[in-house]
């Protein structure tokens, strides 16, 4: 085909590309922004593509724009040979060749015709985007092809992507790369990081004015949102000099004011304020000088609270190019970027793929409705979010026991929807289209407190809002919503007469709150999570309520929309939910055992009433306390008989762990029996532990302990003397006179470990200490003999204490 006006990078390779699909199926193509793929490729395969060509744009602006500039070369109205298909608009006809759709689309029609009947190709744009959408679409066109469609074109195409993993993930397709059409593009620097306190609307604002005082021609600046670009218009728009003209431009802005940032001035500075919208999808004439804030809004997932929640994170390396990029499109550029070039070292190469980081209950349910888990993914969905999404279905009903799909799961599928919110819309019918409508989009009002009955009024009584209420209402947002509410009504089953609470509750099962006791107003969710409220916000005080937007902070998430709900609609809701559970625990605030029978719907206790706990509970629960407050009081006996153990299986023998972690970690085989009396703190601190440590010795442990670790030394006078083996080296303490005739030094274990011995005066003092007794005998004895007849002369002190008698008596007194 040939195209009318200049050529573009691209047209070079088109040629190969069709030899490519003609030869292999499939390729992928690599071109940066501006090198013509969207607008040339469609058209160089019509002519040699049987059946229609549909290509995927990551987004509905995207989707439009580049159905209407197809549909411009080939000289038409858009619904002819070309058309899109959006979320809730369409432009086709029965001629139509070539349908640009949104990723969300490809999908459903897969899953409705898995071979893609009468399609010839399909072209995934801007992949290196890496949407969930796109990612999840292109593992089913795989799958598709490789068992129904080999006769099925494919492309690929990517700005920054590295484009080799890609065709080495389509079984080593062709790799094409185009160059670029791109003017030099000067990068400006801050000289200095911005402040830690400084506010992003007021730099880009002074930036952005100085950018305007030092350049010509068009310009775009980049923001992370809306919030964003309307603070930032609102601070330029009374410094701006005439002739300049500021166009904001986002995903949720009504089309025709899209097109009009889009579109080129006939006279004047054009001054673009745009979310990442305009990285590279879409191409705005005119642009010569980019300013960067270094932003980007992005959903993350977080699977340890089941939150989803928009971040602004700073941009990567590979996304800050491609903004760069756009002020090289018609002539020299100049990028303005709001962070110093030492600092452009800390960013990331690429974002990461969606998939890693988003809410995966709407993929988890397309791939049990596909049947297969089992697809080739470039980037596998991360197994802890998958977990936690298929848990939420089955809650749900959209899978069952087993993890297959269920009847409702099927009707959730087809809806466009959350699932959340698609089991809303089917099981509260007609009535939940507005709530449905009003969650899925951006909050309509600014400023409001959290109730979510404000924005349902708004909704319904526009008029009627604006005159009892002072929040400002979002115009378009409200008026999208209430499109929307119209559209999925006709989707929904009849009208189950419930009230926004319980429609919310359906929703998000997971997120009823119920009030925590204490002023703040901290609320434990039934997922088990914790939330609170702005304290000033007129639904703090509620008792119970329905949390449907949180932001997602693990700890504890703060509650942004909410409605309250009655108990009786909780239990007309959720009857086989709410059950009563036995427990039996122990209270670490109490400090003691408690049992207790509570009615419980999720993480929340509705109603508590006492339980007596059967014995083995109430001991399950002691053990959970010791657990928490450790051995720290064992009695002195349990302890000798600990150390006895742990001394022989220092030295070899095969003996049970019973420090205090091991008797912990086999408490319920060692303990349990003894804790059947504990109530409180106080018993187990008056625990006896000894005979149950004993009994974790079987009976040939037992005399092995006592031969080779005996409790006791026994004196010559058959004394039973505690040995004491807390230090280290196991030690007594014994009167020197009760140790005559003692020749050879006590020793124990299978190593024959000397005891330490520590001689005693008849005064029961320290006289000295011995591993060595013989040795004593033949040294220091005669001196401590000395010393000791001074101080207890009615005592004997023979001068061979080795052939003396053990005594303990004195003379008697003449």
């Amino acid at each position: 085909m040939r195209f009318p006006g200049p050529p573009l990078p691209i047209d070079p390779l088109l040629p190969d590309l069709v030899a490519a699909l003609a030869a292999r199926g499939m390729a992928v193509l690599q071109a940066p922004p501006g090198a013509g793929k969207t607008t040339r490729v469609p058209l160089a395969l019509l002519d040699n593509t049987p059946g229609r060509i549909v290509m995927l744009e990551p987004r509905r602006l995207a989707a439009r724009a580049a159905a209407e500039r197809l549909a411009e070369t080939l000289g038409e109205p858009v619904g002819q040979r070309v058309g899109y298909r959006i979320r809730g608009e369409a432009k086709v006809s029965k001629a139509t060749r070539i349908e640009v759709v949104t990723e969300g689309i490809l999908t459903r029609m897969l899953q409705s015709d898995p071979s893609l009947d009468g399609i010839g190709a399909v072209i995934f744009d801007e992949f290196h985007e890496r949407s969930l959408n796109a990612d999840l679409g292109l593992a089913l066109v795989l799958e598709s092809r490789g068992a129904l469609r080999e006769d099925l074109r494919l492309v690929v195409m990517s700005a920054t992507l590295d484009a080799a993993p890609v065709a080495a993930l389509l079984g080593g397709a062709p790799l094409l790369t185009a160059e670029g059409r791109a003017y030099p593009v000067e990068t400006r620097w801050l000289d200095a990081p911005l402040p830690p306190k400084a506010r992003l609307p007021e730099a880009v604002a002074d930036l952005t004015l100085r950018a305007l005082a030092e350049t010509e021609g068009g310009m775009l600046v980049f923001l992370p949102g809306e919030g964003e670009i309307r603070r930032v218009a609102a601070l330029l728009a009374p410094r701006l000099a005439p002739g300049v003209a500021l166009q904001p431009l986002y995903g949720a802005m009504d089309f025709a004011l899209q097109r009009a940032a889009l579109a080129p001035l006939t006279s004047g500075r054009k001054l673009v304020l745009a979310t990442a919208i305009a990285e590279t999808s879409l191409t705005i004439p005119d642009i010569r000088v980019v300013v960067d804030a270094g932003q980007a809004r992005r959903a993350r997932f977080d699977p340890n609270s089941g939150m989803a929640r928009l971040v602004t994170e700073r941009v990567s390396l590979a996304e800050a190019e491609q903004r760069r990029g756009r002020g090289g499109r018609v002539a020299e550029g100049i990028c303005y970027r709001l962070w110093t070039r030492g600092q452009e070292g800390a960013l990331q190469a690429f974002a990461p793929p969606e998939i890693e980081t988003a809410d995966l209950a709407g993929l988890a349910l397309e791939l049990a409705l596909w049947g297969s888990a089992d697809l080739a993914f470039l980037t596998p969905p991360p197994p802890g979010p998958m977990a936690e999404a298929r848990v939420l279905l089955q809650e749900l009903g959209a899978l069952d026991g087993a993890g297959r799909i269920t009847g409702h799961g099927r009707a959730m599928a087809a809806l466009p929807l959350h699932p959340r919110l698609a089991h809303m819309l089917l099981s509260a019918g007609k009535g939940a289209a507005p709530l449905a409508a009003l969650i899925a989009d951006r909050d309509p009002l600014q400023g409001a407190p959290a109730d979510l009955a404000l924005r349902l009024k708004a909704i319904d009584d526009p008029k009627g809002y604006q005159r009892d209420h002072s929040y400002p209402l979002r115009r378009e947002a409200l008026e999208r919503i209430r499109v929307e509410a119209k559209r999925l009504a006709r989707m929904a089953p009849g009208d189950q007469g419930l009230d926004p609470a319980e429609m919310a509750a359906l929703a998000y099962p997971d997120r009823i709150g119920l009030r925590r006791k204490g002023e703040a107003p901290r609320y434990l969710l039934s997922g088990g999570k914790g939330a609170v409220f702005d304290a000033a916000d007129p639904l703090a005080q509620t008792r119970l309520i329905v949390a449907t937007d949180l932001d997602g902070d693990s700890r504890e998430a703060r509650i942004r929309q909410a409605l309250p709900i009655p108990e009786s609609a909780l239990r007309a809701l959720f009857p086989g939910q709410i059950r009563w559970h036995d427990l039996c625990e122990w209270s670490a605030r109490e400090g003691r055992v408690l049992a207790r029978s509570r009615e419980m719907l999720g993480a929340l206790v509705l109603a508590e009433r006492h339980w007596e706990a059967p014995a083995e509970a109430r001991a399950r629960a002691a053990l959970e306390g010791l657990r928490a407050l450790g051995l720290g009081a064992m009695s002195p006996a349990a302890r000798r008989l600990q150390a006895r153990v742990e001394l022989l299986r220092a030295e070899g023998e095969d003996l049970p762990d019973l420090s205090d972690a091991g008797i912990l970690a086999r408490g319920e085989a060692i303990l349990l029996p003894f804790l059947t009396k504990v109530r409180n703190a106080e018993d187990l601190k008056a625990l006896d532990l000894t005979e149950a440590l004993r009994q974790a010795l079987d009976w040939e442990q037992q005399q092995r302990l006592d031969r080779l670790a005996p409790a006791h030394f026994v004196t010559p006078l058959d004394r039973r003397v505690p040995i004491d083996y807390s230090g280290g080296q196991p030690e007594i303490a014994v009167r020197l006179q009760e140790m005559f005739g003692v020749t050879e030094h006590p020793a124990i274990g299978p190593k024959r470990l000397p005891l330490k011995v520590t001689l005693l005066s008849p005064g029961q003092r320290p006289v000295q200490v011995t591993t060595d007794l013989p040795g004593f005998w033949d040294t220091s004895y005669a001196d401590v003999r000395k010393d000791m007849r001074g101080q207890y002369p009615r005592h004997p002190w023979p001068e061979n204490p080795r052939e003396a008698d053990p005594t303990l008596r004195a003379k008697p007194r003449k």
